[in-house]
């Protein structure tokens, strides 16, 4: 869809998405700061995210187009659809008081009625457009289940909510379309939106990735690990997988290639690394706000619980990048192709200053509504002072209108997940299905847990990471809660889940977006990235089933719990890859499979987590790991299952 955006977003429609981005940033600017720049005029919360819809639905009407071939001119209805969703929200923005005042979610009077009718449509059809027919399906019949309750099986049964009725909650209450995924959009997620588009635009990507190429460019398999840094700090700014792996992967995946990986490799690196970066803090994409919204929590604690994570997810892929480059003995990046470490800094020194500023704010003002304002504003500033880095009209243009397709986007899928929100709302079904799934599980928390990632898996192969995430929170969380779980590590759980459909077949967006840009075969990419992130798929369950991993426990607990889960990374790596360092390359040999087998099964002990839920103390997993490890090194030394591999 990026090229039919950037051709339909020219002339007057690029004019129009401006003036909206400008209109949307001042109107959040406003109720973050409490400017009163509508004088006489008090900005209810409802009223505020009414004219959110009102400026950032008619941008997805223009730039996304209605159908796959639709021509790069904008048709006029597209015109009328975007006319349509700035009138209807326009007119529910004026009403916001008597929404409030009169109770509208369960006694709209005729008209209101209607205009939430349409309000309805509009979504459906925007979400359909920013986020596919499949968000839109779901989105479609499950905002529709409340009028046919009574006509469900035993299970899903309940009390039928005549249509209008039903259109008038999901409009007007504050648990539907306007309910915790929009409230924490307009609250904390605007803001870190705007700031990744300015930080885009001002020369960041440039930065990390020379930042990277001097650090570590000259490790073994230097190329690789230059994506995993680069990649890892963009997309924990952009949040989204695809724009960073295209973003990224024109850089990084022919540097890999031109240092002798594979392409399937290099694109499959590319796309483990970007998917990594949503996971990653400070920013984490838009899913970690919506997750503090849902738990009544400050963002800052999602943030810090959700660093060891993804720091252990990335340290398992730089094992198994220098394990492939040991192997394959791949030379190191060009020294040409080096920049300094000390001039990039010079150059980069504003993106430094920034996040300084971010991170301060939030971690030590808890600021967390505030701080990508002030560190947005700092940017702009140094970048406009700097006479080699000003912005023209045409670039400060170019922003704005990016930041209005970019949170255009966001507002479309989130309102319609919050559809979702609001049918479970209405009927009461969370509770039910939370009930449901503890029956079936038997309560036994780890088949709950499989269902869970299997329930996560799937989701995310229709929906972007948030809206899979917010379906599963009101679902599928309560359940994990009930049964015994820390609520964080629940949350974070399925999030990490819901990502992992971007590089597993047969979907794997991201591996098919690297193999685009690497020249690959997709499913080999898709196959590769599975086993170079295979991280993802553990360390989830590794961190609900003893929250020491997110920083919850004793001091010396969480330090073990992590000295032993970063062994463990370090030796099932290994075996994924068939090189350990100090003994070489594992042999395809018999002794040498099952020395893999052995290492993988020892590493898995000792990453595992020990806890009631485990069945097992730490100790006795500490055991069984060095019992497993020692076997298997036994057979690497002596029993014929190595061979020593040259430097590269």
């Amino acid at each position: 869809m990026e090229t039919a955006e950037l051709q339909r977003l020219t002339g007057i429609a690029r004019g129009i998405a401006t003036v909206l981005g400008v209109a949307g940033i001042l109107f959040a600017v406003n109720q973050h700061f409490n400017l009163q720049f509508l004088v006489g005029r008090v900005v209810l919360d409802n009223r505020y995210l009414f004219l959110i819809g009102a400026v950032f639905l008619p941008v997805v009407f223009l730039g996304y187009p209605g159908w796959r071939r639709a021509r790069a001119s904008i048709p006029a209805i597209d015109w009328l659809l975007a006319a349509a969703a700035a009138g209807v929200f326009i007119w529910l923005a004026t009403a916001a008081d008597r929404v409030l005042l009169e109770g509208w979610e369960y006694a709209a009077p005729e008209t209101a009625r209607w205009i939430a009718v349409a309000a309805w449509m509009l979504v459906i059809e925007a979400a359909r457009r920013a986020g596919g027919i499949a968000i839109a399906v779901i989105v479609f019949l499950i905002s529709l289940y409340p009028t046919v309750a009574d006509a469900m099986p035993g299970p899903i049964s309940g009390i039928a909510t005549p249509f209008l009725d039903a259109m008038a909650f999901h409009v007007f209450s504050t648990e539907s379309a306007f309910g915790i995924p929009m409230r924490a959009f307009g609250e904390l997620v605007v803001g870190f939106i705007v700031f990744g588009v300015a930080m885009n635009h001002t020369g960041a990507g440039r930065f990390f990735t020379d930042l990277a190429f001097g650090l570590v460019g000259r490790w073994r398999g230097g190329a690789a690990q230059v994506a995993v840094i680069s990649s890892g700090l963009q997309g924990s700014i952009s949040g989204s997988v695809i724009s960073n792996v295209i973003a990224s992967g024109v850089v990084t995946i022919p540097a890999m290639k031109r240092t002798g990986f594979a392409s399937h490799t290099a694109s499959g690196v590319e796309c483990v690394a970007s998917t990594g970066g949503v996971l990653m803090p400070p920013v984490m994409g838009s899913t970690a706000f919506v997750m503090a919204s849902f738990l009544g929590i400050p963002y800052v604690e999602v943030a810090v619980a959700a660093a060891i994570p993804a720091l252990l997810f990335y340290f398992g892929l730089v094992v198994q990048i220098d394990g492939y480059a040991a192997r394959q003995r791949l030379g190191r990046v060009a020294e040409s192709e080096i920049p300094p470490v000390r001039t990039t800094l010079a150059r980069g020194w504003p993106f430094i200053a920034v996040f300084a500023l971010l991170v301060w704010a939030m971690l030590r003002h808890n600021q967390e509504s505030l701080a990508p304002w002030y560190a947005t504003a700092l940017m702009l500033v140094i970048n406009q002072v700097l006479p080699d880095r000003r912005l023209g009209l045409a670039q400060l243009t170019g922003f704005f209108a990016d930041c209005a397709r970019a949170l255009a986007e966001l507002v479309a899928i989130l309102l319609g997940v919050g559809l979702i929100v609001g049918a479970f709302a209405m009927t009461g079904m969370a509770g039910t299905l939370a009930n449901d799934l503890v029956f079936l599980a038997g309560d036994s928390t780890l088949v709950l847990l499989l269902m869970g990632a299997v329930t996560a898996f799937i989701f995310g192969m229709g929906m972007t990471v948030t809206a899979c995430y917010i379906f599963l929170a009101i679902t599928l969380a309560p359940a994990l809660v009930r049964g015994g779980l820390d609520p964080l590590a629940v949350h974070l759980f399925i999030m990490y889940w819901g990502m992992v459909s971007f590089i597993t077949p047969p979907v794997a967006l991201a591996a098919f977006a690297a193999a685009s840009v690497g020249k690959a075969n997709p499913m080999r990419t898709g196959f590769e990235a599975m086993r170079l992130g295979s991280a993802i798929y553990l360390v989830p369950f590794f961190f609900v089933l003893n929250p020491a991993l997110i920083l919850k426990g004793d001091t010396w607990e969480v330090g073990l719990v992590i000295a032993t889960a970063v062994i463990g990374i370090v030796l099932f790596g290994s075996a994924l890859q068939g090189y350990l360092v100090g003994f070489g390359a594992m042999r395809g040999n018999p002794v040498g499979l099952l020395a893999r087998v052995l290492l993988a099964a020892g590493g898995i002990a000792f990453a595992l987590p020990g806890g009631e839920l485990t069945g097992f103390t730490h100790a006795t997993l500490v055991i069984a790991a060095v019992a497993l490890a020692g076997l298997a090194l036994l057979l690497l030394r002596f029993g014929g299952g190595a061979s020593r591999v040259a430097a590269a």
